[in-house]
């Protein structure tokens, strides 16, 4: 009698529940990781297509709130970066909200909507999976992309679920989260007998794979400490002081300080966050100069600066770089970031928006682009790449597809975003890539969680949100190992999305064709 209530009450606000939906989805994502809580949301999204959808428009809001919750929710921490001068952009911070909300609400608006052309249940539920997955997929490239939270991550939980992103990477691990949590749909939505094997059994069958792959995987790697020592530093600086002109001194100091303590002598790279040096040291001879203290004798200091290029008619373009520097204070390779941060490092459809709005960041929206994924060759050491900041969010991005590299280096500065979700769901990011391409990745950020991974996307050590620490880490001696999603990429997980949306098509077919029958019949 209370299951009918609730029913009928729900069913009679179907568009606020499907809104309170997404919201609830957000919590199996790090930093909660609260996994059962997608068979509540997701099974309720079908439980509502099923009863309250009776066209195809309906189908497409329900999925459209359902985003709209999950996003705006999902990304509310971006919201944090205006509170820092409330004065000038606190007024942003709901706009950034609604617009979150509402743009990224597209890409499950149109999976929901699809599907609904699709009988019975089963074929809904599969025909969704196929489509939110291609929906995530064209999120890492629309307007230059912005690929976070894919649901794929939220079972960063655990390092054995995590696993199979080897084979299919992490957006084929979103067509089996949106399977397993849809699948008991099929007992909510009809709750006979004959519906109770599938609605459980699948999604059991499913998860027993997902760690039976990964429990194999991690018992059969080798996970030694190889020769190359790294030394991270991480300042822990308030974002408000990272850039006061009273204070940039002294922030360059306290790197220095803080990478000269005890044992400089036996690192080979000492690293510091997305743009740790306040000065241009490829004309500041003599802060390159001073920089050479924190150097080990025979080894390198990486760190993050902003970069600038003049220009043939005058002026110069900033470039979010990386400087890879030697003890004689020669800087012997460096990266420029490809992936701009927009409205941040760049403003989109720039001449089209009110002068009030720029950028939260000390360059206003003009940097340069780089040239993408690169190796840097360091003689005596494993060839190694680099990505700078949210760069490492993007699947199938961050590698250089002529040759491998053996580690890579993440700089990034999450200061921006204080004590929220976001510094939680960017490692998990950077874990899941390292899994994908079976790559070691370093990664060092101003204020936190700088952290050493292994190609397995195990957290080896990690320096916690806002604490000033360093730490020395030796990198595994299989730094590098070979993933099936490494040498195919996504036309792995899409053969997967195709798979399933054809099986759906199947099932819709072959369902059209018993109803004909029967009416026919009678």
């Amino acid at each position: 009698m209370h299951f009918r209530r609730i029913s009928a009450m729900l069913s009679a606000f179907p568009q606020t529940t499907a809104f309170i939906l997404g919201i609830f989805s957000v919590y199996a994502l790090p930093p909660f990781h609260i996994f059962p809580i997608l068979f509540v949301s997701f099974s309720g999204l079908f439980w509502l297509l099923d009863k309250t959808a009776d066209t195809a428009k309906k189908a497409w809001k329900l999925g459209y709130i359902f985003g709209f919750g999950h996003f705006a929710f999902g990304l509310s921490w971006i919201g944090n970066a205006l509170l820092l001068d409330i004065a000038a952009f606190g007024w942003l911070y709901p706009l950034c909200l609604l617009a979150g909300g509402a743009f990224f609400g597209l890409f499950t608006g149109l999976p929901l909507w699809l599907s609904y052309y699709f009988k019975p249940l089963i074929a809904r539920i599969l025909a969704f999976a196929g489509f939110w997955g291609f929906s995530e997929w064209l999120r890492s490239f629309v307007l230059t992309g912005f690929p976070w939270n894919l649901l794929g991550s939220v079972f960063a939980f655990s390092d054995t679920m995590l696993q199979t992103a080897s084979l299919w990477g992490t957006y084929g691990l979103s067509l089996i989260t949106i399977l397993i949590s849809s699948f008991p749909a099929l007992y909510l939505c009809n709750p006979q007998k004959k519906n109770l094997l599938p609605a459980a059994g699948i999604p059991a069958l499913l998860l027993s794979l997902l760690f039976g792959i990964g429990f194999f995987r991690l018992s059969a790697a080798a996970q030694t400490a190889g020769k190359t020592t790294v030394r991270l530093v991480q300042p822990a600086i308030p974002q408000a002081m990272k850039w006061d002109r009273n204070a940039l001194e002294h922030n360059f100091q306290k790197y220095i300080a803080l990478s000269r303590t005890a044992g400089l002598d036996k690192i080979d790279f000492v690293i510091w966050g997305e743009t740790a040096v306040p000065f241009p040291l490829d004309v500041d001879k003599e802060h390159l100069q001073a920089i050479t203290a924190a150097i080990p004798d025979n080894g390198y200091l990486i760190t993050g600066l902003v970069r600038y290029e003049g220009k043939p008619n005058g002026g110069y373009t900033p470039f979010n770089s990386m400087f890879v520097i030697n003890k004689q204070g020669e800087i012997i390779a460096h990266y420029d970031k490809t992936h701009l941060v927009p409205f941040g490092e760049y403003i989109p459809l720039k001449q089209y928006l009110p002068d009030r709005i720029r950028p939260v960041t000390n360059t206003i929206a003009d940097f340069g682009t780089g040239s993408g994924p690169k190796n840097l060759h360091i003689k005596n050491f494993p060839e190694l790449s680099a990505t700078i900041c949210y760069e490492i969010i993007f699947p199938r991005q961050i590698i250089n597809g002529q040759k491998k590299p053996e580690w890579m280096i993440n700089l990034t500065n999450d200061g921006w975003y204080g004590d929220s979700m976001g510094p939680y769901q960017h490692l998990t990011a950077a874990r899941l890539r390292a899994v994908e391409e079976g790559i070691t990745i370093i990664r060092a950020a101003n204020s936190g969680i700088s952290a050493a991974i292994s190609p397995y996307g195990q957290v080896i050590a990690a320096i916690p949100l806002n604490i000033q620490n360093i730490m020395d880490i030796r990198l595994p001696a299989e730094a590098s190992v070979f993933t099936f999603y490494n040498k195919h990429g996504n036309h792995v997980p899409i053969a997967l999305y195709l798979f399933n949306i054809i099986l759906a098509c199947y099932i819709s077919q072959r369902n059209h064709k018993n109803m004909k029958k029967k009416q026919i019949q009678q």
